[in-house]
């Protein structure tokens, strides 16, 4: 009898998660440019010539990697909205919730997002094409959550409606992002001053430049 497709499918997906587990946990804990193809490999109990066969480069590696981490975080924690009724401002403070509890309770995918941004750029960033399923994946993910959270603050008038859903996405995204990053992995001096007060702060001003409604809640733990 023939090999069975399906079953060869299965392992197949089971050796890449083995492999995008791998990676994340070492590009979580040192540089990027540190770590080699070799160590991936030893790291997912394969060898490095399977490793290759599912990704050519170590780029393509890295890149599928971030994909995987944030479709399957942001893609978790998100999913709470699709249970409650929620404002269109209840919805995006959920959202800019979501980075507070990350850096409270998922500082390995902080590490990784601050390795993964350093070793792209010492690349010289990436083409067009090779970074389009990551790009693809946060607009995937993100973009369609953000366009329905303007569609209810049509009917509710919580939030701004003036202002295009991938501009407040890409905006709170990546000033939320930067700025749990840098507190996270020690590029922010504190001196004494309360991480977590200024991040709330942050939080706070863009609810303030998006939304009808001031932000009352605490950070909560998302995941």
């Amino acid at each position: 009898m023939g090999a069975n497709p399906r079953l060869s499918t299965i392992r197949q997906e089971a050796t890449r998660q083995l492999i995008l587990e791998a990676g994340f946990r070492l590009f979580s804990e040192s540089t990027i440019e540190t770590i080699t193809m070799t160590d991936v490999a030893n790291a997912a109990g394969i060898g490095v010539a399977t490793l290759y066969r599912y990704f050519n480069t170590k780029q393509t590696l890295v890149l599928a990697t971030g994909t995987w981490v944030w479709e399957r975080y942001l893609a978790d924690a998100l999913r709470f909205l699709e249970t409650q009724n929620l404002t269109a401002a209840g919805r995006f403070e959920y959202f800019l919730n979501v980075f507070l509890s990350m850096y409270r309770s998922h500082r390995n995918v902080l590490r990784f997002n601050q390795f993964f941004n350093v070793y792209l750029s010492k690349e010289g960033g990436i083409s067009e094409e090779a970074g389009k399923p990551y790009v693809s994946m946060l607009e995937g993910v993100l973009l369609p959550r953000f366009e329905a959270m303007l569609r209810r603050a049509e009917e509710d008038h919580s939030m701004r409606t003036d202002v295009p859903a991938k501009e407040i996405m890409l905006t709170s995204l990546h000033l939320m992002l930067a700025a749990v990053t840098r507190y996270a992995v020690g590029l922010v001096y504190t001196g004494g001053c309360d991480p977590e007060k200024e991040l709330t702060l942050l939080r706070d001003m863009l609810m303030e430049r998006f939304t009808a409604t001031p932000c009352k809640t605490q950070p909560m733990d998302i995941l």
